[in-house]
């Protein structure tokens, strides 16, 4: 991943891109990735389907200045892993795009939060770019992966349909109210919010078995408007289904509680829906993965989206979820 140009920030900075990539190629030792030495990677891939997806975060949008580097590089990857869980793929590699700024330590943190990343998730870094900027870093990252015949998207809602979502939601949001706050945050809440965990195997198993399928980044209630849209349906959400964690519940489980879990986004939860004939095998999938899921809703023919708690009809709040430039 050689820099695009050294007038791009200056001889000065030319030295920090180099050593920069020079510490990524500790971490990029797939073969594919030829040493970061070539401006593109080669990468083999069998019979099947490649699933790609690139997402972006900015400092100071998507996660706080303060947070640790570390965590910086975990939630780059572990967000666009989630689109792959979605499709149902296997993570085969990732190109990163990476603005330096002129703090040397924060990239090596970076580098190293990276590496157990992705070691984490067991993919490798096969490339990308670097650039030399001043102001907020904005940090991209392109993952690719493998799936099989059935890669669900968002169109393949029917009417009568369930509403399912895989995980719980809730925590990133409390996490980052939290630690706006500067008061003492559950360690559960703050590592949702800084260290995602895509639900990738979870995705995998539910791929042949769900109509349509997303992840819930930018809040449940927005994100299942879409699948809705999509789908050319109606989906009715239930708020006291919504799911929450323990360490969530403990800020509250009524209706206001609920209602802010599922706008907050950042949950990287899985979302989709399936017919009513699988509710039975939904749950047994996902057992052998430790992940929970819950029926939250329903689709029908017409369009919009319905919110109920229980038995009372609850009006749509201003904002479904978060959305850039809203």
């Amino acid at each position: 991943m050689p820099g695009t140009s050294a007038s791009d920030a200056g001889a000065a900075r030319l030295s920090a891109e180099s050593d920069f990539i020079a510490a990524l190629r500790g971490i990029a030792t797939d073969p594919a990735a030829r040493g970061l030495l070539d401006d593109a990677a080669v990468l083999p891939v069998a019979a099947g389907r490649l699933v790609l997806t690139h997402d972006m975060i900015v400092e100071g949008v998507h996660y706080l200045p303060d947070d640790p580097p570390e965590d910086v590089a975990w939630k780059l990857l572990a967000v666009n892993l989630s689109d792959l869980a979605a499709k149902g793929a296997q993570p085969l590699g990732c190109l990163l795009g990476y603005t330096l700024g002129r703090d040397d330590g924060w990239n090596a943190r970076f580098v190293a939060g990276l590496g157990e990343a992705l070691d984490r998730f067991a993919i490798p870094l096969l490339g990308g770019d670097s650039v030399g900027v001043q102001g907020p870093r904005v940090l991209g990252l392109t993952a690719i992966g493998a799936a099989g015949e059935n890669v669900p998207d968002r169109r393949g809602a029917k009417p009568g349909d369930d509403l399912w979502v895989a995980g719980t939601v809730g925590d990133a949001g409390l996490g980052l109210a939290l630690l706006r706050a500067g008061g003492a945050a559950p360690e559960a809440l703050v590592a949702a919010y800084r260290r995602p965990v895509p639900l990738v195997a979870a995705g995998r198993a539910l791929a042949a078995r769900v109509a349509a399928m997303a992840d819930v980044s930018d809040g449940l209630l927005i994100d299942a408007a879409r699948i809705a849209a999509a789908s050319g349906l109606a989906v009715t959400l239930d708020l006291a289904a919504v799911p929450l964690s323990d360490a969530a519940k403990s800020f509250g489980t009524d209706r206001s509680a609920r209602l802010k879990a599922a706008t907050a986004g950042d949950d990287y939860a899985l979302v989709f829906a399936a017919p009513v004939s699988r509710r039975a095998i939904l749950a047994t999938l996902l057992e052998p993965f430790g992940v929970s899921i819950a029926r939250i809703g329903r689709f029908d023919a017409g369009s919009g989206l319905g919110l109920v708690d229980g038995a009372d009809t609850v009006p749509l709040p201003g904002a479904l979820g978060y959305e850039h430039g809203a």
